[in-house]
This record gives C-alpha cells, sequence and structure tokens, in this order.
C-alpha cells in the first residue's frame, strides 16, 4: 500500500484528499468521509485500511486544511460547513480520483457528520454505486427519495444524537418509498468505530460492521 495526496478544485476553493492505493490498485474505490474532528490521522487509518483490503480509497478535505482541537471546534466546524460545499467537495473528489487512478466504481462511506454527507452524497451525485453510512444524520424525504444506490445505514441504540427515533423515520421513509436501504443496529454508542476514543469505541461491534460493509462494497462495486 502507498498513500499520496491529490489535490483538486471546488466552488469554494481548492482542497486536498488524502488517497490509500492498494498494491494492485483496480478500479473499485471508496470515497471515506470524515467525522466533525476533520482530516485526522484516524480517517486516514481507515482510508489505508480500505486499500489493505483491495480498494483505492480517498479521503477529501472538507475543512480545506483545518483539524479541530477539542469538540467545541469541532461543533463550529462542522456547522460551519453548508450541506452544498460538503457535497461540491465530494463531487470533485470523485471527479478528479477518476481521472487520476482510472477509476469506474465508487462507494461512499463516512462516520459522524461524515455519515450525513455520505448518506447525503448518494441521494443527489451521480457515480455512486454503493453506500454505507455510519451514524449520520438523515436528509429530508424530498432528497432521500432520489436515493438508489444499496445502502447500509448503520446505527447505534445508545446513540443520543442520531437516536431510535431517526433510524425509525428513515426505516419508515424506506418503505414508503421503496429505498434500497439496509438498517443495521449495534448495541453501542455513537462513534463507537472510532478508536482512538476509548470511551464509546466498542471493537466487536466495529470489527463485525468493518466486515459488514467490505463484503457489501465488494459485492457491490
Amino acid at each position: 500500500m502507498t498513500t499520496e495526496t491529490l489535490s483538486f478544485n471546488t466552488a469554494g476553493g481548492p482542497t486536498t484528499a488524502f488517497v490509500a492505493l492498494p498494491d494492485t490498485p483496480g478500479d473499485k474505490a471508496v470515497i471515506v468521509i470524515q467525522e466533525w474532528w476533520g482530516l485526522n490521522a484516524h480517517i486516514k487509518d481507515i482510508a489505508s485500511r480500505y486499500a489493505g483490503e483491495g480498494f483505492t480509497a480517498i479521503a477529501p478535505d472538507l475543512y480545506r486544511g483545518r483539524i479541530a482541537k477539542d469538540p467545541q471546534e469541532a461543533s463550529q466546524m462542522m456547522h460551519a460547513l453548508s450541506i452544498e460545499d460538503g457535497i461540491d467537495t465530494i463531487k470533485n473528489a470523485i471527479d478528479a480520483a477518476g481521472i487520476s487512478y482510472a477509476l469506474s466504481h465508487f462507494g461512499i462511506t463516512g462516520y459522524c457528520m461524515g455519515g450525513t454527507f455520505a448518506l447525503r452524497a448518494a441521494c443527489e451525485l451521480e457515480g455512486i454505486s454503493a453506500c454505507a453510512a455510519f451514524y449520520g444524520d438523515i436528509p429530508d424525504d424530498e432528497v432521500l427519495q432520489k436515493l438508489t444506490a444499496p445502502t447500509i445505514f448503520i446505527s447505534a441504540t445508545q446513540d443520543q444524537w442520531i437516536n431510535q427515533q431517526k433510524v425509525a423515520d428513515l426505516e419508515d421513509a424506506t418503505e414508503r418509498f421503496e429505498l434500497p436501504v439496509t438498517s443495521v443496529k449495534y448495541d453501542a454508542d455513537h462513534a463507537f468505530f472510532n478508536d482512538t476514543r476509548p470511551e464509546v469505541y466498542n471493537a466487536t461491534a466495529a470489527s463485525d460492521a468493518w466486515a459488514l460493509v467490505t463484503g457489501f462494497f465488494n459485492d457491490k462495486l
């Protein structure tokens, strides 16, 4: 595996993406969207793990170089990032990566804020073949009903932010609009996949979710 930086332009200005390349690159890629902290070492590690599974992994920097030092700053940075800017950055990352690395099959995943953007991008952008969103917010029905890519939505039953009512609303919309969404719930807390946060990390749930999602992307991409 090798890593490098991909530079590209967006409507809101230039930014970069962390790219992890497998030893034998193919045409399958996973876009990895950051948590509210930014494009930090944890997100880069996840991207590298995807490369270890044979995918080209692209983690676009939605904050354009900034990384939060604490939850207060992370919240401020997340709320300052508009949905439109984030989606445009993801779109341009996909376009740039497709050209630079000869990629044609894209999956998208994300965690916390990244789960919000991953699901939204799967609804709004062309060229995404599969989505695995971890405990992100749910778009409204007008956006959600545009979803055509197979999607796994992963939630945690102890999550106070993406709570069980929000998950139930997604499941209701899935039924009403006949969406290709599979809802998967773990007995864990918000951000249970983040192994740098021992207060919420759940190794059993994280391991199971990793196997589920990598198998899903191998099947769909």
